[in-house]
């Protein structure tokens, strides 16, 4: 096996209600991003994915896109493609021809696209940064910070625009010094699905081989 989308690691450990005093200007914003997005039947994007560690002298970026129905995602990139049906993962890995199945779990540390726009309401204060320019976009920067002290994610910022409150950006800042920055761009609404976007398809992959973790 090898690794898993790092993206796949962000919203579930994000998903944390305001049970503490919020930041009302934050919380209004994020409200907006979170009801523009769940409006939405579909969606796809383009993303970047930039790892970096400047201690460990790390610095990777990955490119794909992903497509985003309710709780499901397809996500493609760099000979990988995780599916998500809202209740079973598949992680394909072209090279290998080997596809890794396992059971979908909000409450691990993986983070599910699906849930991006969400991750604000449980478990993570949150405050507003700044207005800023972000390729030429005036945006705003919200930053949110997680109750519980035990996670490995110590900082998240998220840069939104500010008229459209589409999501730009989220970065997340981890104890041992990683900093993960997924970028969003070519934001499509409403995109055509079906329920065979969100299923892995054994016939179309011959020969592949099956590693079942449930």
């Amino acid at each position: 096996m090898t690794k898993h989308f790092s993206l796949l690691a962000l919203a579930a450990s994000l998903a944390l209600p305001a049970a503490a005093q919020q930041d009302p200007k934050a919380g209004k914003i994020l409200d907006a991003v979170s009801a523009k997005y769940t409006a939405l039947k579909s969606f796809q994007a383009s993303f970047t994915q930039t790892l970096e560690n400047p201690a460990a002298k790390l610095k990777q970026n990955l490119t794909g896109d992903v497509t985003v129905s309710g709780q499901k995602y397809h996500l493609t990139a760099s000979g990988q493609e995780v599916i998500n049906d809202g209740k079973t993962t598949w992680t394909y890995l072209k090279n290998e021809n080997e596809v890794n199945i396992s059971e979908s779990d909000p409450t691990n540390q993986d983070m599910s696209p699906a849930q991006m726009y969400n991750m604000y309401k449980k478990g993570y204060k949150y405050v507003y940064v700044k207005s800023l320019k972000d390729a030429g976009v005036t945006s705003d920067l919200i930053e949110l910070s997680p109750e519980d002290r035990k996670n490995d994610v110590f900082k998240v910022q998220i840069v939104v625009g500010t008229a459209d409150h589409a999501i730009h950006s989220v970065k997340t800042f981890k104890k041992n010094g990683t900093r993960t920055t997924f970028t969003l761009k070519n934001f499509k609404p409403n995109v055509p699905v079906s329920a065979t976007t969100f299923a892995f398809d054994k016939n179309a992959h011959k020969g592949v081989k099956v590693v079942d973790l449930r």
